[in-house]
């Protein structure tokens, strides 16, 4: 695919980010710092519209069944599914990087 996917957020993904802007920003008290992570983790994002297939798989289930795969940015993992028939990238999670996301996950199917 030579061309350009569509970026679409999942409300989980946006609430993830404000939540991680608002962590820097209120609880570490350094707003600049928090617009930048806030930014940077944008940036990466953006850049999935042209290879999004790039990126490592998740090997754990059920997100490998999917397809789901990461990129990671900074401290933090973006969690998402391109769809090459519809040129989208759908962003469903961003996590801090130190969490053990796959607990995470199990934990909500069950």
């Amino acid at each position: 695919m030579t061309g350009r996917y569509r970026v679409i957020y999942s409300p989980a993904a946006l609430e993830d980010l404000k939540s991680i802007y608002s962590y820097i920003a209120f609880e570490l008290e350094v707003a600049e710092t928090a617009q930048n992570q806030a930014n940077r983790i944008r940036k990466g994002i953006k850049g999935l519209d042209t290879f999004p297939n790039g990126h490592a798989q998740v090997d754990w289930e059920p997100w490998c069944s999917m397809g789901m795969r990461k990129l990671p940015i900074d401290n933090y993992v973006v969690y998402y599914l391109a769809n090459s028939e519809n040129s989208t990238v759908t962003i469903i999670r961003i996590f801090y990087g130190g969490r053990n996301v796959e607990n995470i996950i199990n934990e909500n199917n069950e």
